[in-house]
Formats: C-alpha cells, structure tokens, sequence
C-alpha cells in the first residue's frame, strides 16, 4: 500500500472522516490511528509487523528505565542499541556480510531467504534517537506506551521517511488545536506537489526511458547515456522528496508538523550544501547520532576526515546492503572531506561562507554533475556496467542524434525539463500555491487533488505510451 495508490486513497477519505468524529476524544483519536498504522504497514510487510511493536515496547521500556537509573545507564542504552541494530542487520545485512566472510574464508555462501521488512530502517533509526535523546536527557520518557507507539507507527512516515525526531514530534501528540486553514492548504499543495513528482515524472520518466537505459547502456549512444544519467537524478529526487512531500501533507492534514525533508538539493555548489538540502532528516540524523559520537570535528583535521568518510561509509550502508552503497557513501564521504580542507583550511573560509555570482554557477554545474555520476552508481548493479555507460559517453557520444532522440523521447523530455524548472522554484511556488489554496477555500483543494488524480490516471493509461516509444 502506498500513497499514490488508489486503495490508499479511498481507505484515506474514510481514515479522516473517522479522525475529525475523534477529534474530541484524544486518547480514542491515538488509538485509531495507532490501529490504523499498524494495519497500514501489515499491508506493506505481514507479520513483520510484530518487529514494529518489539521495537517500540523494547525502547519504550528502556527509555523508562534509563530516566530513572543512576548507575548502568550505559548499559541499558547499549541494549536498546543492539536490538534494534541487531534487527537491521539481520534483515539488511546478513547475507551481504556473510558472502564477504565467506569470499575472505575461500568457501561459499548461500544466501538465507530473507526478506526485507518495509521501512525497518526508517523506524529503528527514529526509535533508536528516542532512547539516545533520553540518555542524553535531552528529552524526557514518553507518559505512556500508547503514545510512543503512535509516535513510532505515525503511518504518514512509517515505511519512507521522512525520519521524524521525538522532541519534534511527541509534544504535538497532546497539543490541543485542531487543522488551521492555512495547514490546509499547505498540506493539500504538498500532496498535490508529491504526487505529480512520483507518479507523473518519476514513474513516467523511469518505464520509459530511465530503465531501458541503465538496462542495456550499450544499445544506447553516449548521448542517451548521458540523459539517462540526468533522467536517474531527477527521478531519485522526485521518488524521494515526492513521497516525503505526500508524508508530511498528509500529516498537516491531521494537525502535525514535519520538518521538510529536501530543499532544492541542485542549488548546492558543493558537495557539503548537498548534504544540508538532500534527504535532511537522514544527514542530520547521521550528523547527530554517529559523525558527533565518533568525535566530529574536536579531535583536530586528520580525525575530523575520517569521521566524515566513515559516517558516509554507513550511510551509504543504511541505503542498501552491496558494494556500490559502500562506494558511492565513500565517495560522498571523499568529497565532503575534501571540500573541508580546501574550503576552511587552504582558503580560510569559515563553514558559513556562500560563494556568489560565477563562481556559484560554476559549483552548482560541478556539483550537480558529480552527484549525478554517483548516482549512477547508486543506481546500476555493478562498477562493471557503470563503466560501461561512461565509455559510452566517451566513446560514442554521437551529438548528431540529438533531435531524432528529443523527437522520439519528447514526452519523457518534457517531463525533465518541467521536473528540474519546478525544482529551482519549488520554493516560491509552493509559497504561492498555498495563498491561492487557502483563498480559494476547500472546494478548489478538492478540485486540485482531483485534477491531479486525473493527470496520474491520463498519465498511466496505455494510450500515450507508443508515442514516445523509440530506441536505437
């Protein structure tokens, strides 16, 4: 189940009839929706879902345990630690480090029929900030198990980010005030603004063109390598910002507040600004939780590089278990430590400096385009067939092609080009959006959300698909 889906929509409108009948009774309203989201994930992961209620007791308990203890606090927080750790890694990571023990050994590993549970690196890590913000004492225990459960099975974020924090999230659970007008609006806009990027560019932009590319990058020219490396880009954003940007709509909908998740990430000119704007609750969770408890930055240069390149080596490892997250995390992790250096240390600037005029352009071009390869390796199954599409770049660019491609791919085209204008004034419109929104009153949110559930539908349908249908 997943929210551009039309079973979720409808299952949707009955949700919030029922939540606006609670909205009275705050303990029956968490009740509801605690049953709901754990239905929700049921439908996404079965009996799975039982990992979701042993996480959220374990570090429910803990984090009591942890707030009235005076010795071994440690101790307990080690053990909320390795459990939900110890769930992830042996759902995520066990057949990925056994074939590794095994290769080093000289025997042969057969992987374990595991299969993955949706979103448990989502909700291990948003728990796990729990029971550490606890021990820190930055955050007092939740008063009750109802609560905390709510706060970890929150549907809207569950099963794809974005990774709420409890101090952000819990104190709103019992605020009394319902949905203002102008949350209303927003969070319409930006469930309009989600579902046109996953289900009109990024799906439409994948089936037909994307996929065929990173499939088979031989049949293709260097330069339909190239725009399938652009297309890739701007289809991982729209996938992910598009999902958060329905996750946190729907959330405003029902009166709670999410941090933004991705804000205009190829406007960065380094590799660090791309880091503060792309999947924000993700960096700044790795930020917190594992670049400052390795040490950050107060243990001199040397030691400050290679936390960076370690916390993006488990960055990289958090997204998926094989070879090129390790690589395109150490990569990021590389270039991180290397804009440190020449930025603060050879240049003098301080970390709060913006480069301005030229020079921006010239980093926002660099920038983008390093990103871009890297997400080609995100991407494709092996460095092998990343090679291989950069040697068709090289190699067989073939620029003569270029109209007959724009040609045949025009509707694919046209989608990028309104995916990446849209993205460099996301900022703006949706500001303006949401005025126009909470003027126009419920009938005209209504009516957007329909418009774009007709374009979705339009956009899905097997009538426009041969028109674009073109390959070399």
């Amino acid at each position: 189940m997943i929210f551009s889906s039309g079973l979720f929509l409808a299952m949707f409108v009955v949700f919030t009839l029922i939540y606006y009948i609670l909205s009275g009774k705050t303990t029956a309203k968490l009740l509801f929706v605690t049953l709901f989201s754990y239905y929700f994930y049921y439908k996404s992961s079965g009996m799975h879902v039982v990992l979701l209620a042993i996480v959220t007791t374990t570090d429910y308990l803990i984090a009591c345990w942890i707030a009235r203890a005076t010795k071994g606090r440690g101790i307990l927080l080690s053990l909320s630690i390795l459990t939900d750790l110890g769930l992830l890694f042996y759902f995520k990571y066990t057949n990925f480090f056994g074939s590794i023990i095994s290769g080093l050994a000289g025997g042969q590993f057969q992987p374990l029929d595991i299969v993955l549970p949706v979103g448990i690196s989502f909700f291990t890590f948003q728990s796990m900030s729990y029971t550490i913000d606890v021990y820190r004492r930055r955050l007092k225990p939740v008063g009750s198990w109802l609560d905390y459960a709510f706060y970890v099975s929150f549907f809207p974020q569950l099963v794809a980010g974005p990774i709420v924090r409890a101090r952000d999230f819990i104190p709103q659970i019992r605020r009394r005030g319902g949905v203002s007008e102008t949350m209303m609006a927003r969070g319409v806009m930006m469930i309009a603004m989600g579902l046109t990027k996953k289900a009109i560019i990024s799906d439409y932009i994948s089936l037909n063109f994307v996929d065929r590319v990173f499939d088979n990058p031989q049949l293709y020219t260097g330069f339909e390598n190239l725009l399938g490396i652009y297309g890739y880009t701007l289809q991982i954003y729209c996938d992910f910002s598009g999902y958060s940007d329905m996750a946190i709509g729907i959330a405003l909908l029902l009166g709670f507040h999410f941090p933004d998740n991705f804000n205009a990430p190829f406007k960065s000119a380094s590799v660090t600004e791309f880091w503060r704007r792309w999947h924000i609750s993700l960096s700044s969770w790795i930020r917190d939780y594992v670049y400052i408890a390795f040490g950050g930055n107060r243990h001199g240069c040397v030691r400050t590089y290679i936390n960076l390149l370690s916390s993006m080596l488990l960055c990289g490892l958090w997204h998926g278990a094989s070879w090129n997250f390790v690589v395109w995390g150490g990569v990021h992790g590389v270039l991180l430590a290397f804009h440190k250096f020449f930025s603060q240390t050879v240049l003098g600037r301080s970390r709060h400096y913006r480069s301005r005029g030229i020079r921006r352009v010239a980093g926002v071009v660099f920038t983008f385009h390093a990103v871009a390869l890297l997400f080609m390796v995100f991407r494709m199954p092996d460095l092998g067939s990343c090679m291989t599409m950069i040697t068709q770049i090289v190699g067989s660019f073939h620029i003569e092609m270029a109209s007959e491609v724009m040609k045949s791919y025009w509707i694919v085209m046209a989608l990028m080009a309104f995916g990446y204008a849209s993205h460099y004034i996301s900022n703006r419109l949706l500001s303006r959006c949401v005025l126009v929104l909470k003027s126009g009153g419920l009938l005209l949110q209504v009516f957007v959300l329909v418009a774009v559930a007709y374009v979705i539908v339009q956009v899905k349908s097997s009538e426009i698909q041969p028109f674009i249908y073109f390959q070399f």
